[in-house]
């Protein structure tokens, strides 16, 4: 979530500011994420290999996305995310299948 609203966020909250700002306030917010996902990564290391680490991201970046634009940015929703929804779960089937 921390993730989405950096990369995102600034795009209504911020945009009467100059793009620095949106960078440092956006920087801000993913140092924070950063300090939970590096030590998330070394334990996830422990049980997943790199690969699949990887596809659980993505897998939970879209769900964590999807409400993101349609609730918080107002994006209508769209067919194409349950298209790319079931081509992540198909990425994750693959990539935990033994």
């Amino acid at each position: 979530m921390f993730m989405t609203v950096a990369w995102y966020g600034h795009l209504k909250n911020l945009s009467s500011k100059a793009w620095w700002i949106a960078a440092l306030i956006s920087w801000g917010i993913a140092l924070f994420e950063y300090l939970l996902q590096v030590p998330a990564n070394r334990i996830g290391y422990t049980q997943y290999s790199l690969a699949q680490l990887k596809i659980l991201q993505e897998a939970l970046t879209l769900i964590v996305f999807v409400p993101f634009a349609m609730l918080y940015m107002g994006q209508p929703f769209k067919l194409d995310y349950v298209w790319a929804g079931l081509c992540l779960i198909g990425a994750v089937y693959f990539i935990f299948r033994s």
